[in-house]
């Protein structure tokens, strides 16, 4: 005899199947969509790898603003603050 909570269980499988097969084919139409004929590939160089290729120009990526370096502290005041 089957309990109540297995068709519970079971409708929550189902959902949760329909789910992944709609986000899967969503997945697939965003990467078709894409327009990148080139996708690129990593070689090796002696720093280590860089991506030869590909559909991210320069101008894509966020410029870092420049840093200032902290300023180096001062050297510490080795006279004993109980002297005067």
């Amino acid at each position: 005899m089957v309990g109540p909570s297995a068709g519970g269980s079971r409708w929550s499988v189902v959902v949760s199947l329909l789910v992944a097969a709609a986000m899967a084919t969503i997945a697939f139409i965003t990467v078709q969509q894409a327009g990148c004929h080139n996708p690129g590939q990593y070689v090796a160089s002696g720093d280590g790898y860089e991506l030869i290729g590909g559909c991210v120009e320069p101008n894509d990526l966020p410029i870092a603003p420049d840093t200032v370096p902290a300023p180096h502290p001062a050297a510490p005041d080795i006279r004993s603050p109980l002297r005067p």
